[in-house]
């Protein structure tokens, strides 16, 4: 069978989550989580973290030529979480750190079929590198400010990813607040407008973090625990699917169509 006959074979199923804040909608909704997209060479490590321009440019046009909703991630939370309605195929773009290959690579392509997409910057770090990478890590610059703000003319939203990209768990309260609450303010003064969601770097996250990104009333947060958005317990621990190097569009089509169970774990590399 074909990829385009087994995408037209798959038929929706229902997750839902077991906490406050449940998510409301049936059809099971895709968010995709990439990092950097451009020209790399095979990586040892961290495949998770590399997309290939070409295959990016694939799965757009795979996305396009098969019918789904590219939904921005408001949308998206709104048809979770609120009164909104969402398309048995709802997919979510979303792009962690805020490389400058995205706005380089990714964004023409976004661009050439309309899709809208969520980028998480790291507010100390605009313009700069993305220093918790490993010193060899290629084509680590970071979008700067002026850049960030460009991103709103071409559909892209811009959430937070802390100020400086530490593993969250691990820091005290004030740590916490000041990486969650002072994210917000740095970046939505950098920006011009609110910025409204929260993604946790490394995807460490614990339930004082968690409540801390509820204080700072972001509208959501997402994670690195994989499944569909709809295994959500409520709308700050929000699963993503990874999308690896070497991921071929049959691989991608499993990801949109089969792999909606919440899996354990949650962390990622970066």
């Amino acid at each position: 069978m074909t990829i385009a006959a087994q995408a037209q074979a798959v038929a929706p199923q229902t997750q839902r989550g077991s906490g406050r804040r449940q998510p409301v909608a049936t059809p099971p909704v895709s968010i995709l989580m990439y990092h950097q997209v451009g020209t790399f060479v095979s990586p040892a490590r961290h495949r998770a973290t590399y997309c290939h321009v070409r295959r990016f440019e694939a799965q757009m046009a795979y996305l396009h030529r098969f019918g789904y909703q590219v939904l921005s991630l408001s949308h998206a939370m709104e048809g979770l979480f609120g009164s909104g309605r969402l398309s048995p195929r709802s997919v979510v773009l979303t792009f962690d750190d805020g490389y400058q290959n995205f706005y380089d690579y990714a964004l023409p392509v976004l661009d050439h079929y309309g899709f809208p997409a969520t980028v998480f910057a790291v507010a100390d770090r605009l313009g700069g590198e993305a220093d918790w990478l490993e010193p060899a890590a290629a084509q680590s610059r970071l979008m700067d400010a002026p850049t960030l703000r460009d991103l709103a003319r071409h559909g892209v939203e811009v959430g937070s990813h802390s100020r400086t990209h530490p593993r969250l768990s691990r820091l005290g309260p004030a740590e916490v607040a000041d990486e969650v609450l002072n994210s917000k303010s740095v970046l939505e003064e950098a920006l011009g407008g609110e910025v409204r969601h929260f993604c946790y770097p490394y995807g460490d996250f614990n339930e004082a973090v968690r409540e801390a990104v509820e204080a700072a009333e972001y509208a959501g947060a997402l994670t690195c625990i994989r499944g569909a958005a709809n295994a959500a317990d409520n709308a700050f621990e929000v699963p993503r699917k990874a999308i690896s190097y070497g991921d071929s569009l049959m691989g991608y089509f499993w990801k949109l169509h089969l792999k909606h169970t919440r899996k354990a774990g949650r962390t990622s590399p970066s």
